[in-house]
């Protein structure tokens, strides 16, 4: 890690760069192809680049059945069943307590209003699969998604080298009651969603993470009229730690955002440069120590260690910046987060640790990345529900609100707008 003292505030914006998403004109082009050929040969294609890219040959079709779905439970531990269940429990506590409820206003007398939220009917869960498959990332989108009463929620993850699918992934699946399992990764399986082949139902709107592949495939499918969860890049965390803090905690806090991937992001904020030369020899300890050390130092080669004078002046960087997960390792961390204003996720105090997010504490670990916190929340409950607004007027209501519109209406020139209400009034006053 780079240690930087004091920068003046016209060189944040150098320090709060992301690493240049590599979203270059080849991938773009690439994933044009693939879609193009997804829906031009459909269950076909998803086929061969099942064989090309992931070195499987899904002969018995790329549809997960009840019989290898049923036996998924048997091959996971008993120890990782009861976390999975305790923390799908938290998950669903927390966003139940999200359930909008409907409520009729009276705006003015016999003119009533009201919202109701209707589930998005056709949902697409992408997991990643590879060398880390991301059943807690199935958690936090198939528990919001059963909440809403999705009608149709399908689960395309990538398969083993065997055919199969990876047993926690179908366990979790099984978890939540998800049936429609198809075993397609990469683009081509947001190119299937957002097209539908005879073994993959077209949907309404894709969620999940994925590789700079799937990422702009996700983006090209919103020119198809398939909505997406957020704009996605890739994983981050800034901490903001005074001499309170545990170098310690703070380097594995680091390190745990660092080994997600080797351009994830990692910046660390401190006022006292002891505790950032302390936090950077403990990076370098535990780094040492991880069996995914390459990946994370990688990752680290584009972190940064910042040195400023106050815990305003660090929260001051920290909302330019945006970031995904804001961790407050300081004295008084309910007292600085009253002022955090961009922020994906933010965890308090030194014995909160970002990883707790990320599997079980029940907050909803898909967030805003790249900057996005600025203008986008993470998913909620909120992401898988449509709000639809109805209305309905009395006579009374009609005489009261009509004027209203007729006299807005004559002034923007849309006459017709006018006569829809005018005639309805000269019918109710006939009738007076």
């Amino acid at each position: 890690m780079n240690i930087f003292q004091y920068p003046s505030q016209p060189e944040w914006a150098a320090l709060q760069q992301r690493a240049a998403q590599q979203q270059a004109q080849d991938v773009e082009q690439r994933v044009q192809q693939i879609f193009e050929d997804v829906r031009r040969r459909g269950d076909a294609a998803l086929l061969d680049y099942a064989r090309q890219f992931d070195g499987a040959d899904l002969a018995g079709g790329l549809r997960v059945g009840p019989e290898e779905l049923a036996a998924a439970a048997a091959q996971v531990p008993a120890e990782l069943q009861t976390a999975i269940r305790q923390a799908h429990a938290n998950i669903l506590r927390f966003h139940k307590a999200q359930i909008p409820q409907e409520e009729r206003v009276e705006t003015m007398p016999g003119v009533t209003c009201w919202r109701r939220a209707v589930p998005v009917q056709r949902v697409g869960l992408y997991i990643p699969g590879g060398t880390a498959p991301l059943f807690s990332t199935l958690l936090m989108l198939g528990v919001p998604a059963r909440l809403a009463s999705c009608p149709e929620i399908v689960l395309c993850t990538p398969p083993q080298k065997d055919g199969s699918v990876n047993s926690i992934i179908l366990f979790t699946a099984q978890l939540l009651g998800i049936t429609t399992i198809v075993k397609a990764g990469g683009a081509q399986a947001v190119a299937a969603l957002s097209g539908g082949t005879d073994s993959v139902p077209a949907v309404d709107k894709i969620f999940g993470p994925g590789n700079r592949y799937v990422t702009a495939a996700k983006q090209l499918a919103t020119r198809y009229g398939v909505a997406i969860d957020m704009p996605a890049g890739p994983s981050e965390v800034l901490v903001i730690a005074d001499e309170s803090a545990t170098p310690a905690f703070v380097a594995a806090d680091l390190l745990s955002q660092a080994e997600h991937g080797p351009d994830s992001q990692v910046i660390l904020l401190s006022d006292s440069l002891s505790m950032l030369e302390q936090t950077k020899a403990e990076v370098e300890r535990q780094l040492r120590e991880l069996p995914r050390a390459e990946v994370a130092a990688q990752a680290l080669t584009e972190s940064r260690a910042i040195l400023l004078r106050t815990p305003e002046e660090m929260l001051y960087f920290s909302n330019q910046y945006a970031p995904e997960h804001l961790i407050l390792a300081v004295r008084n961390p309910e007292q600085l987060a009253e002022g955090v204003t961009n922020a994906g996720s933010v965890f308090l105090g030194h014995l909160t640790p970002e990883a707790v997010g990320d599997y079980a504490s029940g907050t909803n670990h898909t967030l805003p990345t790249n900057g996005y916190a600025r203008n986008y929340s993470g998913v909620s409950l909120d992401s898988f529900l449509k709000k639809i607004t109805f209305q309905r007027l009395t006579p009374e209501g009609l005489l009261n609100v009509g004027p209203v519109v007729e006299t807005m209406a004559e002034a923007e020139g849309l006459r017709a707008h006018a006569r829809a209400v005018t005639l309805r009034l000269e019918a109710v006053e006939t009738d007076i």
